[in-house]
C-alpha cells in the first residue's frame, strides 16, 4: 500500500501502469483521477492546497489501512497533490486492486469519499481578483456516512 503527498504533477496513465504491473492474483483494478475544475465556469484561475507534512500522510495511511481491513485488497495507492494547481491538472489519484471487482470498486469509493471530506487538506480557490477557502459540503459528509458500520 502506498501514500504519496506531493507538489509535483503526476502522469495518471504511467502511475496506473506501474500500479498494475505484477498483480498476479488480482482480478480487478479500479482507478480514479481527480482533476482541478472551475466550479464557477470561468471565475477560477487556480487552486491552492495546503497541508501539514507528516500529519497528512499519517491520516491517509490510517484510512488506507482501514480499507485493507474492510476489503481483500492486493494493492492500493493514494496520490494527492498540494501547492498551486492550475485548471485541468490532476489533483489526486486512487487505485485499488483486488481479487474481485466489487471489493476494488468499494475500496476505491471509500478512499475517495474519505479524501474529499476528512483528509487534512485546505483548499483555496483563486480567481482573477480574489481568493476564497473551500467550505465543506453536506453531500460530501453524506457520502462518507454510507461507510459507517450498519446498526441492527
Amino acid at each position: 500500500m502506498s501514500v504519496r503527498v506531493q507538489s509535483a504533477r503526476f502522469d495518471a496513465g504511467a502511475e496506473l501502469n506501474a500500479f498494475s504491473a505484477g498483480l498476479g492474483n488480482a482480478g480487478a483494478v479500479v482507478s480514479f483521477t481527480g482533476v482541478v475544475r472551475d466550479r464557477d465556469q470561468g471565475g477560477m484561475v487556480a487552486m491552492e492546497i495546503e497541508h501539514y507534512p507528516g500529519m497528512t500522510e499519517a491520516a491517509i495511511a490510517k484510512i488506507l489501512a482501514e480499507a485493507e481491513a474492510r476489503w481483500d485488497l492486493v494493492r492500493a495507492l493514494v496520490i494527492h497533490r498540494h501547492g498551486r494547481l492550475e485548471i485541468g491538472e490532476p489533483i489526486m489519484m486512487v487505485a485499488t486492486a483486488s481479487r474481485h471487482r466489487v471489493a476494488a470498486f468499494e475500496a476505491a469509493e471509500f478512499l475517495m469519499d474519505y479524501l474529499k471530506s476528512r483528509a487534512p487538506f485546505w483548499k483555496k480557490e483563486i480567481g482573477a481578483g480574489d481568493a476564497a477557502w473551500v467550505a465543506a459540503k453536506d453531500e460530501d459528509e453524506d457520502a462518507l456516512g454510507r461507510w459507517s458500520p450498519k446498526k441492527d
